[in-house]
């Protein structure tokens, strides 16, 4: 197979750029981003087995560690990787004893037949199918697995639907924003690691303060590219619908809905 297969899955926009601005808003991304439900982190780990076992699982585009967290939580042996080495310094605090390499998806400083699973949260997105892929069967040791998860707000709640077409017009060529868009992402990567892909989906609610969905916006790449003045106002469009939308006007906590999609691949 060649790259070219896989060219749908690339974002409009620069994706190096993109990537390498997730540094300036670390604070945010470490601070809001919600984490994932339990049975979600088990399937990606374990698939349908019982988790008798610890797993090897180099968590890739780790980010502050949101995922990294809840594996190691769960007896599992990790390591992270991720493009910014802000986002990495953030993990390293949070949990001092997974190691953690600067690293892309295309290019892993490990060595072969090193991990027994692949994760990655919110990332999936940002890689190149064909050369990621490539590695991917390099470092899995035989038998291993590749999962991808995302979680995506719902807009079930009016007031949720309202944010969303705030947000819309800035996410139009996000793929990470979009069902659809991970979709393709899945597969061009069970094309490109000739796997049977086994599909988890999950619905729940995140109760959360208002100034945490402000801060979960602010924790996007797209934000980070504004400048200041255009990152504040944007900001304060979202805190001016918060503060005036009848369902969440004068509240003090706000359920944010959310699916979590996740995928696990097994490559033949």
């Amino acid at each position: 197979m060649t790259s070219d297969a896989t060219e749908e899955t690339r974002w409009a926009a620069a994706r190096t750029e993109r990537g390498r601005s997730f540094g300036a808003v670390a604070a945010d991304y470490a601070a809001w981003r919600p984490g994932y439900p339990e049975e979600i982190v088990a399937f990606l780990a374990d698939g349908d087995g019982e988790g008798s076992r610890p797993r090897r699982i180099l968590d890739l585009g780790a980010g502050t560690g949101q995922l990294s967290e809840l594996l190691l939580a769960a007896g599992h042996d990790v390591v992270a990787a991720d493009t910014s080495a802000d986002m990495l310094a953030r993990l390293a605090v949070r949990l001092p004893g997974v190691p953690t390499h600067v690293a892309q998806a295309e290019s892993l400083p490990l060595r072969d037949d090193d991990v027994d699973v692949i994760v990655a949260a919110q990332a999936a997105h940002w890689f190149e199918p064909f050369a990621a892929a490539r590695e991917f069967r390099r470092v899995l040791r035989p038998g291993g697995a590749v999962g991808f998860v995302w979680n995506l707000r719902e807009d079930s709640a009016p007031w949720a639907a309202a944010l969303n077409r705030l947000l819309a017009a800035d996410s139009r060529d996000q793929s990470g924003d979009r069902p659809e868009g991970n979709r393709s992402v899945v597969d061009a990567f069970a094309r490109e690691l000739d796997a049977e892909v086994v599909t988890r989906s999950t619905r729940w609610m995140h109760r959360v303060p208002p100034g945490a969905v402000v801060g979960r916006v602010a924790s996007s790449s797209r934000i980070a590219l504004m400048d200041d003045v255009e990152r504040t106002a944007y900001l304060d469009r979202v805190r001016e619908l918060l503060a005036t939308h009848p369902d969440t006007r004068g509240r003090e906590e706000l359920d944010v809905p959310y699916v979590t999609n996740a995928y696990r691949f097994l490559p033949r």
